[in-house]
């Protein structure tokens, strides 16, 4: 890839999305968000004076996705990078408790959102003459996590997704990773330890403390080293790392809250 890359990030408004389209703007990247969010969103292109550009977007809803990548290509004129960021976290709660519209939206967010953005990116990081995709699983699709069926289907799914994408697309100069983060610091993650909490009985401070206990560092993951480990996964310099699932988790050795 030559010149400034076009990337564009789905859930980009807010937490890890935000962090990784500002950090792309920052390196002088062609940046464009879209997120579900209409408010977060307008904060953030209020914030950017317009560096970054964005749409509106359900990347669960297949017309919306149309029109994302309509913006894309009007905006952008093509695209070097698509990081399908956008997911949920689904309901909590053992199997038998879990309704078949929670766990249809949660696959249709985080599995069926990443399916229709790719199939639509392609096109254009074939015409560019290749490029990256970044798929957002977790380390809970490295293995399993007790009451959260939904979320963990769906990011054991995304890396099945990504390894077939990489076979698909390396004809083409196009790279398929996935990233596996462990529990981020933010916002997200404090509304998980609190439904976590309530299933479990038990507070908010100790679901806290079982979360950093989980991994051998002992401690949260930062937003900024996802961000960093995108922006090396796209760069020049891994031009022959694909279908690999690579963790940001200081060692995950249990899920389990």
């Amino acid at each position: 890839m030559t010149g400034r890359q076009r990337v564009l990030v789905t859930a980009g408004a807010s937490g890890i999305g935000e962090c990784l389209a500002r950090a792309f703007d920052l390196e002088g990247a062609r940046v464009h968000i879209c997120d579900s969010d209409e408010q977060a969103v307008e904060r953030m292109l209020a914030a950017d004076r317009g560096s970054i550009t964005g749409t509106i977007a359900d990347v669960s809803d297949p017309d919306a996705v149309d029109r994302l990548f309509d913006d894309v290509s009007s905006v952008l004129g093509g695209l070097d990078v698509l990081i399908n960021n956008a997911g949920i976290a689904g309901p909590i709660g053992p199997v038998e408790d879990i309704s078949p519209d929670a766990w249809r939206r949660t696959i249709a967010v985080n599995l069926d959102g990443q399916f229709l953005c790719a199939r639509k990116a392609v096109p254009l990081l074939k015409s560019a003459g290749g490029g990256c995709i970044i798929n957002m699983s977790s380390t809970a699709g490295l293995g399993g996590c007790p009451n959260r069926s939904p979320y963990v289907a769906s990011k054991w799914a995304i890396i099945g997704l990504t390894k077939t994408l990489a076979m698909e697309l390396g004809i083409f100069g196009i790279r398929v990773n996935a990233i596996c983060p462990g529990s981020v610091e933010g916002e997200r993650i404090r509304r998980v330890m609190e439904a976590d909490a309530e299933v479990l009985g038990k507070s908010v401070e100790e679901v806290h403390a079982n979360y950093v206990a989980g991994n051998s560092m002992r401690t949260l993951i930062q937003p900024e080293e996802i961000a960093s480990l995108v922006r090396f996964l796209c760069a020049e310099s891994s031009s022959h790392i694909t279908g690999q699932a690579l963790s940001v988790d200081g060692h995950t050795e249990t899920l389990r809250a």
